[in-house]
């Protein structure tokens, strides 16, 4: 088990496979290292860096909630890069990872090579926050995994149509842990308490200056076409605000496109090419 301690003491997981280019691959909010699970057998020729945030996964939780946020994570990004030698890396960051990628470019653009944002931009939809409050922290209401992979494809399966039975499987495995008294969430349920203090705090942040960070990178976005989270009008803003963006809507997926459809696949390489 690879890990590593953030200049506040806290002791992160991550994993670090292959050798080549570098692609350090950043989960979504409330996920783990198993989101790039579906991407990994086709990048074999790479090293495929990821991690899990704190209180996410196999890692601790933070004493105080509060940092549960962007700016803290993005700095354990840093103390991730410290640790393994690297000064700049390619990011793919799904959701909240993209958040973090983006804060990374506007706070520390040297350690940023080039990013791919996976469904996220600097607008979230209102009914794709909604949905994850609706969800986040609260314990889950299936008692075996199989139940719970059920209940994901009963309430996704109109944004994902077409998976199979295995994928909810497997989706279901990443996001809850079978314990002797049902299942138990895989992440710390005070990231509501943070989510909740952060809303609480007033008006959202304005988030187009941080995207307008990668401007001079290369950057890609993948934008799942029934995705409840990135508008197809903000990512029309985000063309026509950076050009040299490549924008690639992925057909049959929502939030988050799992990174193995061929389109997916392209686009990440075209970054890399760019980035090596």
């Amino acid at each position: 088990m690879a890990r590593f301690i953030t200049t506040d003491g806290l002791t992160l997981h991550y994993e670090d496979t292959g050798a080549g280019q570098p692609l350090l691959c950043l989960p979504g909010l409330t996920r783990n290292t198993r989101d790039f699970d579906f991407l990994a057998p086709h990048v074999s020729d790479l090293r495929l860096i990821a991690m899990d945030y704190r209180g996410r996964g196999q890692s601790d939780p933070a004493p105080d909630f509060n940092s549960y946020a962007v700016p803290r994570e993005a700095q354990d990004v840093v103390d991730l890069l410290d640790h393994l030698g690297l000064a700049a890396v390619t990011i793919l960051g799904t959701s909240r990872g993209g958040l973090i990628a983006m804060a990374l470019a506007a706070t520390q653009p040297d350690r940023v090579a080039g990013v791919i944002l996976n469904d996220v931009g600097p607008e979230v939809a209102p009914a794709g926050i909604a949905r994850i409050l609706d969800y986040v922290g609260r314990p889950p209401t299936a008692r075996t995994l199989a139940d719970a992979a059920q209940a994901l494809q009963a309430a996704l399966e109109p944004q994902f149509p077409g998976l199979s039975p295995e994928i909810w499987q497997r989706q279901a495995a990443a996001q809850f842990r079978q314990t002797d008294a049902g299942l138990a969430l895989t992440y710390d349920p005070r990231l509501r308490d943070a989510l909740m203090a952060q809303m609480q705090d007033g008006p959202p942040p304005d988030l187009w200056p941080l995207f307008d960070a990668l401007a001079e990178k290369p950057l890609g976005v993948l934008r799942g076409a029934n995705s409840d989270i990135l508008g197809a009008e903000t990512l029309a803003a985000m063309q026509a605000r950076n050009p040299e963006m490549i924008a690639v809507t992925v057909p049959d997926r929502g939030h988050v496109p799992l990174l193995d459809e061929p389109e997916s696949l392209d686009l990440i390489r075209r970054i890399l090419k760019d980035t090596a």
